[in-house]
């Protein structure tokens, strides 16, 4: 089964963010979708530790050591972007303001629990970040992450086994298979993205799905 690549999920994920959205993309995956956002829609992109206004990845020789975003990776910014302190950054995400976050994740829950942060493992690296305000504080959140682990396990599940980051908060899976909504009745596929049926889909997921 062949998915798609992490690139064109990125794609995927570009074509759903509304103009004038003000949208975090988490450390990792979603970090791409910046760079395929369509050139004219007017997106500004939040990064936690305090910019307004980022643009697509820059070209190596155009990198500024001191423009990084959350997850230390080299920035451009667009026009009338700006920069703040830490805390003003957090009251923006805590206060509601931002329309979209993308993050990544473990693992999500048929009710939209999101993992996001360790596998609980001894050696695991401790690092939630703002995922947490995120995964509360933003409007909808996305999950961009691959359907299966390199195992073949499902990442989407029942009850998630490893650390929460935010309850019932999920509100789009993307995946390399497919899009799929959390709604009261469940776990709604909206898209399937590659040559496979219903059916192989569901016996690639954990939990139940819906059809729409």
């Amino acid at each position: 089964m062949k998915g798609l690549t992490h690139e064109q999920m990125a794609q995927r994920v570009a074509q759903d963010i509304p103009e004038g959205a003000f949208v975090n993309l988490g450390i990792g995956l979603p970090t791409q979708v910046a760079d395929y956002l369509p050139r004219d829609r007017e997106v500004i992109l939040h990064s936690e530790n305090g910019i307004l206004g980022m643009g697509p990845t820059p070209d190596p020789k155009d990198e500024d050591p001191d423009l990084i975003n959350a997850g230390k990776k080299p920035v451009t910014l667009l026009p009338g972007g700006a920069f703040f302190h830490h805390a003003d950054s957090f009251a923006m995400i805590r206060g509601g303001h931002l329309d979209i976050c993308v993050l990544g994740a473990y693992q999500v829950s048929r009710r939209g629990d999101l993992a996001n942060w360790s596998t609980g493992a001894p050696d695991a690296i401790p690092a939630v970040g703002g995922a947490m305000d995120l995964a509360l504080g933003a409007k909808h959140v996305f999950v961009m992450m691959d359907h299966l682990t390199k195992k073949g396990v499902s990442k989407i599940v029942p009850e998630c086994s490893y650390p929460i980051t935010g309850v019932a908060c999920v509100n789009r899976i993307y995946t390399d298979l497919a899009v799929m909504d959390i709604c009261s009745q469940g776990v709604v596929v909206r898209e399937i993205l590659v040559d496979m049926s219903f059916e192989d889909l569901q016996r690639a997921t954990d939990v139940t799905l819906v059809k729409p």
